[in-house]
């Protein structure tokens, strides 16, 4: 059974679904860990399922933290799930753990990707730009910010009365599908 880790920044939803997917034996696969770089509720999520939690302060370990989240998974999981986890990591790191790391984002890349494009900083930009559709993608993690190989897409229609926040909603609702999907694909890949 393939082990994983997610690494998180916040409220951990995503999480939440990749552990209750596992749960109703959707996905096949355990938690071995779950890192946060901040304190966040997702660290809660996990604690109350019996998953080591790990918080790794990106304030604190700056430049050093993906040795760090490197020290704590060689060898103790097979897959990296980056599930809402904002610090960018090392060149080196994404090398190591070749198409091995998944992130999970709130738009249809290549559209609403790169640096500073996160949260709802995403729904707002495709407000004003007047989207028709926007989505969820999960993709490969390679030394680029938003750029790795896609793995899949769901879509969502923008509605004239969407505001960031209703948007927001609707595509978070179909992360929590496909993560799972996602996950899938790759164990099989």
């Amino acid at each position: 059974m393939p082990k994983i880790a997610v690494l998180i920044s916040g409220g951990g939803s995503n999480l939440q679904s990749v552990i209750d997917n596992i749960k109703n034996r959707d996905l096949d696969c355990s938690i071995e860990y779950v890192i946060a770089d901040r304190e966040c509720h997702g660290i809660e999520r996990a604690e109350n399922e019996g998953i080591k939690t790990v918080l790794l302060d990106r304030k604190k370990y700056k430049n050093s933290l993906s040795e760090k989240i490197g020290e704590i998974l060689e060898e103790n999981v097979d897959y990296i799930v980056l599930a809402g986890f904002l610090s960018i990591l090392e060149p080196e790191f994404v090398k190591k753990w070749d198409r091995k790391i998944i992130n999970i984002h709130p738009s249809l890349l290549p559209k609403y990707g790169g640096a500073g494009m996160y949260g709802i900083k995403i729904h707002e930009a495709v407000i004003k730009n007047k989207e028709k559709e926007s989505g969820c993608t999960v993709h490969y993690v390679d030394t680029g910010i938003d750029t790795g190989e896609i793995i899949i897409q769901e879509k969502v229609a923008v509605s004239p009365d969407d505001t960031p926040e209703t948007l927001q909603e609707k595509v978070l609702e179909k992360e929590h599908i496909i993560l799972t999907k996602a996950i899938k694909k790759v164990f099989t890949d």
